[in-house]
């Protein structure tokens, strides 16, 4: 009996093993979450480097943390006026990739416009978002899906109100032609000049080394170092410095603390933007709280007695429309929105961004979006 035992358990264990290989057995449903059904399309990103413009480069990480692999993010070189042609290809090669179902570009500089026209020869649908166009605004209008940018002609008011508010008497501006041939900053500058008249503030120009210039970004730093002290011993104390180029803030921020100057914003307001390098603090270990990133500003620039007279906006605005260009384009591939809607536009912005922000539209038959917020004045 116990022979008999074996063998018939012997051919029942091999009728099962033959039977698990004529039809494997159904598999198990999964103890957790169902798997997720979105899609896996992906959003190409093309930023600047660091030392161009860190916020919207720490942006780009940060969806990039957000997505994973769904975010490809490529970088426009530093000398980017001279090499347009790798602005370009790195635009066409993330529309070349079919994977990619939208591009967001931060800053838009010379070259972006072309590489439009280029990708919409293969791709005419492509949903591409613009932050901060460096070009034509009316060409670059009827190119893009979608656009942002601080409201530069309202700061023309706003930050020479600002400026008086914090006692200036002077209001000096630093730019140089490429710039002022952009149609917004040269607009912005008139309106700051008419404005320093109504408030009584002497309005003072001053032409700065272009960065993209043979002397680089070192040169116009160094310009800004040495001629700083100069104005304040011009003019005094209670003037205003600011310029239009982001490599400048650092040292414009570090020379107006030194000589007792008063600064109220940067080009791009944001509380990383030239004030954590030019104050020397490290950041690092609260990276993206902006709540802690501001008192430590505040912190610095009271020990050093610039209490009242440094301000900034509460968050880096080219980074929230970054990430918030980010998340309308995915919301627009999936079909849950239009690219010129409205309400939509504005609850992405203030969810990136955490404070309410006013909205205007450059043009009526256009999708271009500029935006303003009130400012944070350190030791006030």
């Amino acid at each position: 009996m116990r022979v008999f035992s074996r063998l018939a358990l012997c051919v029942i264990l091999i009728s099962v093993m033959l039977a698990g290989c004529a039809k494997p057995a159904a598999p198990q449903e999964p103890s957790g979450p169902a798997p997720s059904t979105a899609p896996t399309f992906k959003v190409g990103i093309m930023t600047g480097t660091v030392s161009q413009g860190e916020d919207e480069y720490r942006a780009a990480e940060q969806m990039k943390a957000r997505y994973g692999d769904r975010i490809v993010h490529v970088t426009y070189p530093d000398n980017f006026m001279q090499e347009q042609e790798t602005t370009i290809s790195q635009l066409t090669g993330l529309a070349a990739d079919p994977d990619v179902k939208a591009i967001v570009v931060c800053q838009a500089v010379p070259g972006t416009s072309a590489a439009i026209d280029k990708i919409r020869e293969s791709r005419p649908d492509l949903p591409i978002v613009v932050v901060v166009p460096h070009e034509d605004v009316k060409m670059m209008e009827g190119k893009a899906d979608l656009m942002f940018e601080t409201n530069n002609l309202e700061r023309g008011n706003t930050i020479v109100q600002l400026a008086k508010e914090m006692g200036a008497t002077h209001f000096l501006h630093y730019s140089f032609p490429r710039h002022m041939s952009m149609e917004l900053l040269a607009q912005r500058r008139a309106m700051m000049e008419e404005k320093c008249k109504e408030l009584g503030i002497e309005f003072v120009f001053v032409t700065a080394p272009d960065p993209m210039g043979p002397d680089g970004i070192p040169g116009a730093q160094r310009f800004i170092l040495e001629d700083v002290p100069r104005q304040v011993a011009q003019y005094g104390k209670d003037i205003c410095v600011f310029s239009t180029n982001c490599g400048m803030q650092e040292p414009l921020i570090k020379a107006a603390l030194q000589e007792g100057a008063i600064f109220a914003e940067q080009c791009c307001p944001s509380p990383t933007h030239g004030y954590p390098n030019a104050l020397g603090l490290d950041v690092e270990g609260i990276a993206g709280d902006m709540p802690k990133i501001l008192e430590a500003i505040e912190a610095k620039i009271v020990e050093e007695g610039g209490a009242g007279r440094f301000a900034s906006w509460p968050v880096p605005i080219n980074m929230v429309f970054l990430r918030a260009g980010v998340e309308l384009a995915m919301q627009a591939v999936e079909g849950k929105i239009q690219l010129n809607d409205e309400a939509a536009i504005k609850a992405a912005l203030e969810a990136e961004a955490g404070v309410s922000m006013q909205l205007n539209k450059y043009s009526e038959e256009g999708n271009f979006w500029l935006a303003v917020m009130d400012s944070v004045i350190f030791g006030k």
